[in-house]
């Protein structure tokens, strides 16, 4: 007879290897490439594009068990930071916790006499998205919308100086659809006026102004990781800055308003846990349990991180394929111009484009839903501009606010504009589909 071999038992590193493996067979099998059909395959306005490296770092991520913000949140706030070309990056559960971080981090007692109160006023874009909009009013702070400039669909730079009072602190808005607003007019406003300036850049991932990056001329930026975005984390967002105690701030409204700063499963970080006498608390109380801000809990997952970060070594080539997307549908679309009109980049701008707008000319033989309609019946998504006017949507007739004007361009967008979509998962037989489709247009 012959000795029996006996197996080795297996290790963690040796199964966790063995699972990857078989993680990266199972993209391979489930998620294949399937033929495109016109007029029967989905030709959607954004979606996740990804392949085997995400599945396996959410699956690492997963055998980890950490479960909230770890190694892999970390990599990724270092790595996102460097590529934005700026000092900090903070990862919260979504671009919306991310635009109430950053203004509700304002609110601080610690700013002094910047800090803002209820009845302040911040100045916004009429037709943006309304969870930019939406921290103003949480915060008990009054929106002032600003008209939109149609060739840009950003907001009009002439009326800043309309929309000032002297009750005016801040000016929190986006970026829209990935063109940069016009930054030389509005950050020079905002430096005579002594305001704080938010940029959204949930959009506009990579898009660059005069060479310089998108998100670096405020004094805090904001972005989303919602699959429709630039990367996606499924949920996610990060607060982005240069200012160290703004950095601060934002961390403690993430973290239940605590003004301890230590990471999740740490301790006595600042070298003092029992060493601190604050407000009317006994001197020497725990500080991971001194809470100097009415706060949430904003935090994200390691695992949606883990996806992040393999998301983030494919932005470059997202963000290409976004601009030459767009170029193909500029180019495709001119014969056109008399029936639309065409985006059209800021000037100094290299947009990194999250759609493709299109309003339709007075006059044109069609509506904007007949388009529309043609256009999502071969199964060619389209959106709306967002909420157009919001001053119009039902969730802002009753709050306080002031407007500049009577808002004419927010109204047309309303009325009149629409997009397609740009992202990196579309082919050039989609693309090819969509101009043929615009080119057979019924009035």
């Amino acid at each position: 007879s012959f000795p029996m071999s006996v197996s080795q038992p297996q290790t963690p590193e040796s199964l966790k290897a063995e699972i990857l493996k078989l993680v990266r067979e199972y993209y391979s099998a489930a998620f294949g490439s399937s033929p495109f059909i016109p007029g029967e395959t989905p030709i959607p306005y954004a979606g996740r594009v990804f392949d085997d490296d995400e599945l396996a770092c959410l699956v690492e991520a997963g055998l980890d068990f950490w479960l909230t913000s770890g190694r892999f949140a970390d990599r990724f706030e270092h790595d996102f930071a460097r590529f934005c070309g700026i000092r900090y990056a903070m990862l919260v559960n979504s671009g919306s916790s991310a635009n109430l971080a950053a203004l509700s981090c304002l609110t601080s007692p610690k700013l002094g006499e910047r800090q803002l109160r209820p009845g302040d006023e911040v100045i916004t874009l009429a037709t943006g998205f309304p969870t930019t909009v939406n921290p103003i009013v949480q915060n008990q702070l009054v929106p002032v919308f600003v008209d939109v400039d149609l060739a840009t669909y950003n907001l009009d730079v002439t009326q800043l100086e309309a929309a000032y009072t002297e009750r005016t602190r801040a000016i929190m808005v986006a970026h829209t659809l990935g063109n940069p607003f016009d930054l030389d007019a509005v950050t020079s406003f905002a430096k005579r006026r002594n305001l704080w300036l938010i940029e959204d850049c949930c959009d506009a991932v990579g898009a660059t102004y005069k060479g310089k990056t998108v998100g670096t001329f405020g004094d805090l930026s904001t972005v989303s990781f919602y699959p429709a975005h630039h990367i996606t984390m499924g949920e996610g967002g990060c607060v982005l800055t240069d200012n160290t105690i703004l950095k601060t701030l934002v961390e403690s409204f993430r973290d239940w308003g605590r003004d301890c700063w230590c990471a999740p499963g740490k301790e006595d970080t600042c070298g003092k846990r029992f060493g601190w006498k604050i407000g009317d608390l006994p001197e020497g109380y725990d500080h991971k349990y001194i809470y100097t801000h009415i706060g949430y809990n904003l935090k994200l997952t390691d695992m949606q991180a883990a996806v992040g970060v393999a998301q983030l070594q494919k932005l470059p080539a997202f963000i290409a394929a976004r601009r030459q997307n767009f170029a193909d549908l500029y180019e495709g679309l001119k014969d056109l111009e008399e029936f639309f009109v065409l985006p059209k980049a800021t000037e100094g701008s290299e947009p990194s484009w999250f759609g493709f707008p299109l309003a339709i000319r007075k006059g044109a033989p069609f509506t904007r839903r007949g388009v529309t309609q043609q256009l999502e019946a071969r199964r060619i998504s389209t959106r709306l501009l967002f909420g157009g006017n919001l001053v119009r949507q039902p969730a802002y007739l009753n709050v306080p606010h002031r407007t500049v004007g009577k808002l004419p361009n927010a109204d047309f967008v309303m009325e009149n504009v629409f997009w397609i979509g740009v992202y990196p998962g579309l082919g050039r037989q989609a693309i090819e589909f969509i101009l043929e489709t615009f080119h057979q247009l019924k009035a």
